[in-house]
């Protein structure tokens, strides 16, 4: 019997069933903008369906121009754009799976001057105020809606999925925040609901009884003025009495200030809120199946979920992304081998917002299937692979598993390189599954991983080629009194090989700076691993007693003073993730850290570090603190690349050992996974 009986049982909906419980939740990834890309957007899709995925949701189609999320963006308003998507929709079937489209309309969201909303009120993440709807209007909307839905199903498609949540148009009409019209579409509750029971509706009698239609309802909507838990439930049951086939759960407004699926959050961390609403449908005689959603990654967990009669079946998008083979590999006993979502955002989210096509930092395939292909070796190589940090091990695998025999040399006694050291901060706990994977398919491709071994230019020799991983080093800065007792590199605190009292300064304000200061904030209580302490921390509350389950934060007291600094002007953290580094900045901002630009570092004391500020060097201070832990940068090793190259032996630089600055374990992988396929 499988350990995921419940997460692998088939889902009986009347007129179809779905192969198990693990819904492929909405993400954008880029391709849905454009017709050129149907052919990759089908590949990426029938990946997955063969991976053994349940039910496959698109990014969201636009069901005309006022609910684009940008100009041109994907639309399903015509016939010919039905046409278009049936290589997508058949490529999915071909592979045994079933796809439904979502219909999104941004609303006051859109990044563009058509957009539309029940008020005309600006959002706070977009520069376009939005243009009030007339009565007839919202009906052009709703019958937008219905057309997109009956365009999908003449695409191919098996349903369609109605968004409902996240701050988006529909939901918009719902919150008296966004929603301040006096006539049959605002006011009271009844009112503000009609706009998503009339789409789901007439959506319903428009594709007959034996179509997929999921609503996407907002259960916790996390921003001022947000509904209440009696709204919610009164439009969960209209909802279903309308005609849903599945209701899916969203969590928070994109203007929201708690985060909700960074790394950061505990690991289904708001099932809670699901099994609150199937518990009350269940006890008012409502059997519309509910799907949970949000930080759920491992198989284990989806079980867990289901098993406590949270939901009845799980939502995973960017976990898709990572391993298009999640499902198989689970159904197979083999969960140790799932390339984990550590729910970075770095290659999705932030891609997305930076209109680039969306990718994954540990699986750089992801919707690229067509353009970076894994194909069998030509000719077997003996291959070298020096470093087993994150581009060391991508390259070492992905050779072996073209065919290639692989010697990987590691001179810790340990794999991982910097992740080792990014697993040690409270909330990116995920990356030891990173780790945990690569260990698992160094073995399974059959690499000779050689640790606690220091490659040399002589134990290089007879190798056909070999890939220098070798990584980076901590930058030390030229800062006078730096040999002092009490100053330690960022490497040696993770490491575990010197600790800091309770004053204490850091010195470089990027990626690593922020890292280290929440690292001494939590002092080894990380609230990803508390989700009761995590909820306090950000103000997350039960519903039905704070309307939007949005309650005033109660941060623990910080453990230590600390004072974060950078050498440039202006706000510490700008360079930090566009979808992340936001919350970052607030976690320092709640432990009261003190963060200031300009410095410049004059001297280390035994009492502290003197500094002086701007290109002036004015008004001199010392600012005391029992450490100081230097966070400058890195610099690249590549020592063996000189002698290796006099030798006449091949050698290419990837990761760190290539390109040092600013730690990115995207590029490494990618570099590592690219070197490798081209060998």
């Amino acid at each position: 019997m499988s350990a995921y009986s419940r997460l692998l049982a088939p889902l009986d909906l009347g007129f179809t069933q779905l192969r198990n419980r693990v819904l492929m939740g909405s993400m954008h990834t880029g391709l849905e903008d454009s017709k050129a890309h149907t052919e990759r957007l089908a590949a990426y899709f029938a990946e997955r369906a063969r991976g053994e995925v349940g039910l496959i949701v698109t990014g969201g189609y636009a069901p005309n121009v006022a609910g684009w999320t940008k100009p041109f963006a994907g639309t399903l308003s015509t016939r010919g754009a039905a046409a278009r998507h049936k290589p997508i929709t058949d490529a999915v079937h071909a592979e045994g799976g079933k796809i439904a489209l979502q219909i999104l309309h941004t609303g006051r969201y859109g990044y563009h001057p058509f957009a539309v909303a029940p008020s005309r009120i600006k959002s706070p993440i977009s520069p376009f105020t939005p243009w009030a709807l007339s009565e007839r209007g919202i009906e052009r909307q709703i019958a937008a809606f219905v057309r997109c839905a009956q365009l999908a199903r003449e695409a191919g498609y098996d349903g369609v999925e109605v968004m409902g949540s996240e701050g988006y148009f529909i939901n918009q009409f719902l919150s008296l925040a966004t929603n301040r019209r006096e006539d049959g579409w605002g006011g009271a509750y009844e009112n503000r609901m009609r706009l998503p029971v009339e789409i789901v509706r007439r959506v319903r009698e428009a594709v007959g009884p034996d179509f997929i239609l999921i609503y996407r309802l907002s259960l916790l909507d996390l921003v001022p003025q947000g509904q209440s838990w009696d709204e919610v439930l009164q439009l969960a049951r209209a909802i279903s009495k309308a005609g849903a086939t599945l209701i899916n759960s969203g969590i928070g407004w994109h203007e929201a200030r708690i985060p909700t699926i960074a790394t950061s959050v505990p690991r289904a961390g708001f099932a809670w809120v699901t099994k609150k609403l199937r518990d009350a449908l269940r006890a008012d005689g409502i059997e519309t199946p509910v799907i949970t959603s949000n930080r759920i990654n491992m198989p284990e967990t989806a079980e867990q979920v289901l098993m406590d009669g949270a939901a009845d079946m799980v939502s995973m998008a960017r976990p898709f992304l990572a391993d298009a083979d999640w499902v198989k590999k689970a159904r197979l006993g083999r969960p140790e081998s799932i390339n984990t979502c550590i729910a970075c955002n770095q290659a999705c989210l932030d891609h997305v917002f930076e209109q680039k096509i969306a990718t994954c930092l540990v699986n750089p395939r992801a919707a690229h299937e067509t353009l970076l292909r894994i194909d069998p070796a030509p000719a077997r190589k003996k291959v070298a692979v020096v470093g087993a940090g994150p581009a060391g091990l991508a390259a070492a695998c992905t050779a072996a598993e073209r065919g290639h025999a692989v010697t990987l040399f590691e001179a810790s006694s340990s794999i991982g390189g910097q992740f080792k050291l990014a697993s040690k901060i409270p909330g990116k706990e995920e990356f030891t599954e990173t780790i945990r994977y690569f260990t698992h398919r160094l073995w399974a491709a059959g690499v000779d991983l050689q640790l606690d071994t220091r490659a040399t230019a002589e134990n290089l020799q007879g190798f056909d080629a070999v890939l220098l991983a070798s990584g980076v080093t901590p930058r030390i800065p030229k800062i006078p009194g730096q040999e002092l007792p009490h100053v330690l590199s960022y490497a040696e605190l993770l490491s575990g090989a010197k600790t800091v009292g309770e004053r204490v300064v850091i010195v470089g304000a990027g990626g690593i700076g922020f890292d280290v200061a929440e690292y001494l904030l939590e002092a080894g209580h990380s609230l990803t691993l508390d989700e009761a302490a995590w909820r306090r921390h950000w103000g997350v509350a039960d519903p039905a007693e704070h309307a939007g389950g949005l309650t005033k934060p109660q941060p623990a007291a910080p453990r230590r003073k600390l004072t974060l600094l950078q050498r440039k002007s202006g706000r510490p953290g700008s360079t930090l993730g566009k979808t992340t580094g936001w919350i970052h900045r607030a976690m320092l901002k709640m432990g009261h850290v003190e963060q200031r630009g300009g410095a410049n570092y004059e001297r280390i004391t035994p009492e502290g570090l003197f500094v002086t500020w701007g290109e002036k060097r004015e008004g001199g201070e010392l600012i005391e603190a029992d450490h100081i832990v230097l966070c400058t940068g890195q610099e690249p090793v590549r020592e063996l690349e000189a002698p290796l190259r006099a030798a006449g032996i091949a050698v290419t630089l990837i990761g760190g050992a290539l390109e040092a600055g600013e730690l990115d374990a995207k590029r490494a992988i990618r570099q590592g996974t690219e070197a490798a396929a081209a060998l």
